[in-house]
């Protein structure tokens, strides 16, 4: 590998870590997946990320300027303060990483949710929604061009809004959580329930012509519309970016959603409705950006064109 200045990105899931080397200019010099050691507890998955940011940074040519991270839960720039599907309380930044470059921890939505601002959909936009749909559902709200985390952190937990307070009880505790209604794994769980299956997944659910699979995602439909017409008519959007997994069904999510969107906002108009543009490199790019912001570059993103790219999972 040439000579050229880098950062280590490393984005955090329950299930793999995606990690890479950013340059500069934005070229993505080298990109790998490991599987996370959830089930191992969080001292292993802390010490897992330990290495895998090791093995990037010896990868380099050179020391890398700095490494952003991001990670599920409560996180501020330098603690992962707590994550409930990773079991970690109060981890200090410095304990990822035994490397002598700056790091800046970022939390895992609102990271990808940065990328979107500064290199996918939203470029350019100063206010918009970014609301990825996978096991679970958390928002990142851009606002004035920035991620916002509200006062401590817990800002964009979508997810948990109650959109029918009568409903089923959410793992979280409360009732009718939209999670539980709309995330993918809650498509398939619900039907497989309903239907007396096992290990429905979502996409299955959404291309069945069963009664009542369409029954499933009719709901998990009614029940995103209702939260992003509450969203919209409390932060006025610029637009509203669906990502994740679920994302993936097209038209058969964004038609029907944007239609009940647009009746459900009467008297004013529905904020465009946008696929997000970085796919699963969205939170190792926000990752990027984190980590030339911890070198003392954040000017660096806004002219980057990067080309998205899967990433060879490596056990």
């Amino acid at each position: 590998m040439s000579s050229t200045s880098f950062v280590v990105a490393l984005d955090v899931g329950g299930t793999s870590m995606k990690g890479g080397l950013v340059s500069e200019s934005g070229t993505v010099l080298l990109s790998e997946r490991r599987h996370t050691p959830r089930s191992e507890g969080p001292e292993a998955v802390v010490s897992a990320i330990r290495d895998f940011i090791g093995h990037l940074a010896t990868s380099g040519d050179g020391a890398p300027a700095g490494v952003g991270l991001a990670v599920p839960g409560l996180v501020s720039e330098d603690t992962a303060i707590y994550a409930a599907n990773l079991g970690w309380r109060d981890v200090p930044a410095k304990d990822f990483t035994g490397l002598d470059a700056p790091i800046m921890l970022g939390h895992d939505v609102r990271t990808g949710g940065l990328a979107e601002n500064v290199l996918g959909a939203g470029r350019g936009v100063a206010d918009f929604l970014f609301l990825p749909i996978g096991t679970g559902i958390a928002g990142a709200m851009i606002v004035n061009g920035e991620p916002y985390g509200g006062t401590s952190g817990w800002g964009g937990e979508i997810g948990h809004i109650p959109v029918f307070p009568d409903g089923e009880q959410c793992a979280c505790g409360q009732f009718g959580c939209l999670e539980t209604y709309a995330s993918a794994a809650s498509v398939g769980r619900r039907y497989s329930l309903r239907a007396g299956l096992e290990d429905v997944r979502a996409e299955q659910v959404v291309t069945s012509d069963d009664p009542v699979a369409i029954e499933i995602w009719d709901e998990a439909v009614e029940a995103l519309s209702l939260a992003l017409a509450t969203y919209t008519l409390l932060l006025d959007p610029s637009m509203i970016v669906l990502g994740g997994g679920l994302a993936e069904a097209g038209p058969a999510l964004f038609d029907p959603v944007r239609t009940r969107l647009v009746k459900r906002l009467a008297f004013r108009a529905a904020p465009p409705l946008l696929p997000a543009a970085l796919g699963v490199d969205a939170g190792m790019l926000g990752a990027a950006l984190l980590g030339w912001r911890a070198a003392g570059r954040p000017e660096l993103g806004a002219g980057w064109e990067v080309e998205v790219r899967s990433a060879p999972l490596v056990s």
